[in-house]
């Protein structure tokens, strides 16, 4: 790929990106949402951050290979479901998770 088609391209998906994310932002800014879209937003980092955990959690071919492997992804996220039951709080899980996989990568 020649220089010039790798700007073409870098600059144009540039746009699009720029233009999904901020679009958005700048005609909904001082606008009030139905409480339903409210809601339904609310719920994005929720889901993002299941979405991370889940491709750690569901990797078949890294536990077949090794199991000892998964021990600490299997424990660390097992300790995060009792933070997220005790605290129902996003932040507390997130910082309890990397720090029991940290610990428990450099202990197992």
């Amino acid at each position: 790929m020649s220089r010039e088609t790798f700007l073409g391209l870098w600059l144009a998906l540039l746009a699009v990106m720029l233009t999904c994310r901020c679009l958005p932002l700048l005609l909904l800014r001082g606008r009030e949402l139905p409480e339903r879209v409210e809601r339904a937003l609310s719920l994005i980092p929720a889901a993002a951050f299941a979405a991370l955990v889940a491709n750690d959690l569901m990797q078949p071919d890294v536990y077949a290979a090794d199991p000892a492997a998964a021990l600490p992804v299997v424990l660390s996220s097992l300790v995060v479901l009792l933070v997220a039951r005790k605290s129902g709080s996003l932040l507390w899980c997130a910082v309890t998770g990397m720090a029991a996989y940290a610990l428990l990568g450099m202990v197992l």
